[in-house]
């Protein structure tokens, strides 16, 4: 974890901290830093020796360079009570409040992890650091939790820019207060050159679950509506167009954002939603299969209905790929029960990151795990799973 073995001294058998005759000034400094720590959690000091410009393999040794980099730039950029104690593990209260409602009960906690690597590691509307809390974080609000807790792992390549991870910590950093959620704990490796693509973050997540609160596929009955809170396949045409491979010139930004809010004021509105999942690799099509087998119906979706922006459907047509298959990073979609569908919508509407969610299919009777497109002609046609991914790794 982000520890510095060199800071941990042994015992002095005498217990005399310090000993007159023959002062110990490395445990006396190790004591000092360790109360500043402690009294001023949320401001973790800057060495003004760290004049380091890149990642050398020192920096992944655990030693002093190994504290310097994680003291100079992952606690200045999102250091915290927690955080700053650079313990193996954090020790959490369950009943930590969260400013959307501090009222919650929690019956369990929701647990993730994730990994991200994307080229480039900045794009229009994101990053790598975005990507990785907004990522995390909507894996949490998906299964209904509040996200509260997260912890991010680092891999870096030797000879990486420290200025590149002073940019990826502090997109992580913005990132994490517009989620509202705490980075605890971490880890820190430095790979030789060649090992790795630059930066690869991997992180875990915990949010409360508050009681009472219960989705998943089992739930859903025929007749239900799909609800998806805005366009599709912004997040992987930015990203696809952004490495610049491709002569194609188009104002299209990843939507790149953390749902925890947006979820919850779903739920608020409409207290029995059935099933909630963010549509990431493979699309609105892929997760619409995901959701046939699990709960062993068919799935109707309505072309017409099928949000799309202008630019990213051009985009799409010039490559051959059809945008239901395409990643998002900041959209929802989510089965409700047709007495709850208007509330719903209402309440993914009053949200900006919601305002163009819109009704795009319902569950269909038939025992068959299968998704079927209605065309705009009446007819229907099975929509199928591509075979392998139609773009590059994009998260």
């Amino acid at each position: 974890m982000m520890t510095n073995e060199s800071l941990h001294h042994p015992k002095d058998p005498s217990g005399d901290i310090e000993n007159p005759k023959k002062p110990d000034f490395p445990r006396v400094a190790a004591l000092q830093q360790k109360q500043q720590r402690s009294e001023k959690p949320n401001q973790p000091r800057a060495s003004s020796r760290f004049r380091a410009t890149h990642v050398t393999m020192a920096h992944g040794a655990g030693g002093r360079a190994t504290a310097a980099l994680v003291k100079e730039v992952f606690l200045d950029a999102y250091g915290g009570r927690h955080l700053n104690r650079l313990e193996d593990a954090a020790i959490l209260p369950l009943g930590r409040s969260s400013s959307l409602d501090s009222s919650l009960g929690a019956s369990h906690l929701a647990f993730s992890c994730d990994s991200f690597v994307v080229t480039p590691p900045c794009f229009p509307g994101g990053s790598l650091g975005r990507l990785a809390v907004c990522g995390t974080v909507n894996d949490l609000a998906m299964a209904g939790a509040i996200p509260s807790w997260l912890a991010i792992s680092w891999v870096i390549e030797e000879g990486t820019p420290i200025q590149t991870l002073r940019t990826v910590a502090h997109d992580i950093a913005t990132a994490a207060t517009e989620a509202d959620i705490e980075i605890v704990t971490g880890d820190t490796k430095v790979v030789e050159r060649g090992a790795a693509d630059g930066v690869l973050l991997t992180t875990a997540g915990v949010g409360i679950c508050p009681a009472g609160r219960e989705l998943g596929a089992e739930r859903i009955q025929p007749g239900d509506k799909l609800l998806l809170s805005g366009s599709m396949g912004d997040h992987g045409m930015a990203v696809m167009l952004a490495r610049g491979d491709l002569a194609i010139n188009a104002d299209i930004r990843s939507d790149c954002a953390p749902l925890g809010k947006l979820a919850a004021g779903l739920l608020t509105a409409a207290p029995n939603t059935r099933w909630m999942r963010d549509p990431t690799r493979g699309g609105v099509a892929m997760l619409c299969h995901e959701l046939a087998a699990a709960a062993e119906h068919s799935v109707l979706l309505r072309e017409q209905q099928l949000p799309v922006r202008p630019a990213v459907r051009a985009a799409c047509e010039l490559l051959g790929i059809d945008p239901l298959h395409v990643a998002n990073e900041g959209k929802l979609l989510a089965v409700v029960p047709p007495a709850e569908t208007e509330d719903a919508l209402a309440a993914l509407r009053s949200s900006p990151l919601g305002k163009d969610a819109v009704l795009i299919g319902e569950i269909s009777p038939h025992l068959e795990p299968i998704v079927l497109l209605e065309t705009p002609f009446g007819g229907t046609r099975l929509l199928d799973i591509p075979v392998g991914n139609p773009l590059p790794r994009i998260c």
